[in-house]
């Protein structure tokens, strides 16, 4: 009995010696693991940014033929490139009318169960005159404002079948010719409209 207990006291070192032991390597592989993950995400995080850099870096060439482009454009009555997302493209149609597509319009529509739902538009407005267009152009900021104010307002069950884009046309129209009075559009035209 005696070399049982001698026997036995050995056995629980080991077991307490092969846990201490087993818990450090642990230890080391958790750390290991963490220094290899923030190794990899370095990497990562370092190729996407040289990738961005790279990618999206304008060419010397282009660079310089966009200043040089730029210059003379704001001179004639052209818009620069901070004007784009406001300045929308004019185009002539029949009977000397203007056509002028505007930047899309995307707002967050309320829905009755709280869910986010979006609206795309991208909207013409059939202007008689390039006077008309002139009155236009310097308001946008106004116009788009009004535009997301209303268009958050409605449900997506507001703008569903032909009485839905008929409404929502003559209530564009009627606040664009707000904006532009004395001027006024001849006709709202819906080019596109997406709601997800």
């Amino acid at each position: 009995m005696a070399e049982d207990k001698v026997q036995e006291a050995p056995e629980e070192e080991v077991a307490e010696g092969e846990e201490g032991e087993g818990g450090k390597p642990k230890k080391k592989l958790s750390m290991k693991m963490m220094l290899m993950a923030g190794a990899g995400a370095l990497v990562v995080l370092g190729g996407g940014g040289g990738a961005a850099f790279i990618f999206l870096k304008p060419k010397p060439d282009a660079a310089h033929a966009g200043k040089a482009a730029k210059k003379p454009a704001k001179k004639g009555g052209e818009k620069g490139k901070k004007d784009d997302r406001v300045a929308g493209q004019v185009t002539e149609g029949p009977d000397g009318v203007l056509f002028y597509t505007m930047p899309d319009v995307v707002v967050n529509m309320q829905t009755a169960d709280g869910r986010p739902t979006f609206l795309k538009l991208k909207l013409t407005l059939e202007l008689p005159d390039q006077a008309t267009v002139d009155e236009l152009e310097p308001n946008m900021p106004r116009l788009q404002d009004m535009f997301q104010s209303f268009l958050r307002e409605l449900r997506p069950e507001d703008l569903s079948g032909s009485q839905g884009s008929y409404q929502l046309r003559m209530e564009i129209l009627r606040r664009v010719n707000l904006v532009i009075a004395p001027s006024k559009a001849n006709a709202v035209l819906i080019e596109e409209m997406l709601i997800n």
